[in-house]
């Protein structure tokens, strides 16, 4: 090889080195986060009582969630070693608690019943703010089944982006000892709401109070927190939330009208008419459910467009007709304030019953000491509903829940995977330069 060529090659390679150590640079850099189709990544921590360990830090913890009957059931495990539980997803719920041993009244689940002498880190707690000093709990839902148990710390495990399991020690659960008036197989339920004992609030305040999931309605799906939760891009909507306080905890929308095809019934003049919040958001409730004198002026506009016969059930009090086809029934948007205009599948306000097809808005609450106004999760499917307590906001992306979404690899093992490239790249190139 003749001294130019050899100086041309020497120099060629200096610039592909050069090149290479620029994108090593700027790969090792911390990423300051990024927009994809559906997901803004965010720096994310872990509270400051949890692992500390890099994949911890830096990873974005999610969780499958599957469809049973009517109810949205979470993968998630307790215990050490752990054991692996279904509890149903609810926004509307407080604490995370799970049936456990010895159990007093307990309803069949499809697991085994948690036995908390089998963990090594289950503890109960011996200090409360109530003036119990056995740290007992009672909760009635609004269908008027209960849980009553104890309060203790035991660690929570979840999957996360990293590929390693997220974990949560000293996390307070509720122990049920007694608990009815569930038509579930699930272990117990999973409390998202604002309050401390949450999951979400007790995954600490890097997580940033952001999660999201998507509600299949035969399928599974996932549920995401913190920077992989945020829901963007292409047809999202976003409305203020907004919390009671005769009611803390509770995730409210405002509804401001509801479009039956192309006749809207407007909220306003109502006594449902609201600015801080009418209805709400509730991934633990089935169906939506609409006070009595508003909820009749929807049904008009239904009756007015469907021309079938009128069928009725003796055991419910739903608008049906006899058809076997949905084609004939108006769509249904529910507008939100703050312009969230939310455009629902049919299947996501009817439904077929036998021989016929009936409106799933109910008139009126389920029972006396339930919510008047629900939007419930058959409301909710196929969408992907994003909850951020740093913006208020909740936001709707019609998404097909069903399709099964690979989980994005974290910013770090992205890195870690470009450097292995560099460094294979860089070691030919030495290679070249010795054999010149």
């Amino acid at each position: 090889m003749s001294y130019a060529t050899r100086m041309m090659s020497v120099t060629l390679s200096l610039q592909i080195i050069t090149a290479f150590l620029f994108i090593t640079a700027t790969a090792s850099s911390p990423p300051s986060g990024f927009t994809m189709d559906l997901i803004h990544r965010r720096t994310n921590s872990s509270s400051s009582r949890r692992s500390n360990t890099y994949d911890q830090l830096r990873s974005s913890p999610y969780a499958d969630i599957f469809f049973q009957a009517s109810e949205y059931l979470m993968k998630l495990k307790i215990g050490t070693p752990p054991v692996e539980i279904d509890a149903v997803l609810d926004t509307g719920s407080e604490i995370i608690w799970t049936q456990c041993l010895p159990c007093l009244n307990c309803y069949k689940q499809r697991n085994p019943i948690f036995d908390p002498s089998k963990s090594s880190t289950y503890k109960e707690q011996l200090k409360c703010s109530t003036p119990n000093p056995s740290c007992d709990y009672t909760l009635l839902y609004g269908d008027q089944s209960y849980s009553r148990g104890s309060l203790a710390t035991e660690t929570v495990t979840i999957q996360s982006t990293s590929g390693h399991s997220y974990v949560m020690p000293e996390t307070v659960i509720g122990c049920s000892h007694n608990s009815s008036g569930f038509r579930t197989t699930a272990s117990g339920i999973v409390g998202l709401s604002w309050k401390s004992l949450s999951l979400i609030s007790q995954m600490g305040k890097n997580m940033h109070g952001a999660f999201s999931y998507c509600l299949s309605p035969g399928g599974a799906s996932k549920i995401n927190f913190g920077s992989n939760a945020i829901v963007s891009g292409n047809g999202t909507v976003s409305t203020p939330m907004f919390t009671k306080k005769e009611k803390p905890g509770f995730y409210y929308l405002n509804l401001d009208a509801v479009s039956v095809g192309e006749a809207r019934v407007e909220t306003l003049g109502t006594p449902f008419h609201a600015v801080d919040g009418n209805i709400l958001i509730d991934s633990g409730t089935t169906l939506t459910y609409l006070p009595a004198s508003y909820c009749s002026l929807v049904r008009e506009s239904v009756e007015k467009v469907v021309t079938a016969e009128r069928v009725t059930f003796s055991d419910i009090d739903k608008l049906c007709y006899k058809t076997n086809t949905m084609d004939i029934f108006p769509v249904i948007t529910m507008h939100f304030s703050g312009g969230a205009d939310l455009v629902l599948d049919k299947n996501n306000t009817y439904m077929a019953n036998g021989q016929a097809i009936c409106l799933m808005i109910m008139c009126g609450p389920v029972t006396p000491i339930a919510e008047k106004a629900v939007f419930g999760n058959r409301a909710q499917n196929n969408f992907l509903v994003g909850y951020d307590h740093s913006s208020l906001q909740v936001s709707f992306k019609p998404t097909d829940c069903g399709v099964t979404q690979d989980m994005p690899r974290d910013s770090t093992s992205a890195a870690s995977f470009l450097h292995l490239n560099i460094k294979f790249v860089l070691f030919i190139v030495v290679l070249s330069l010795i054999r010149l």
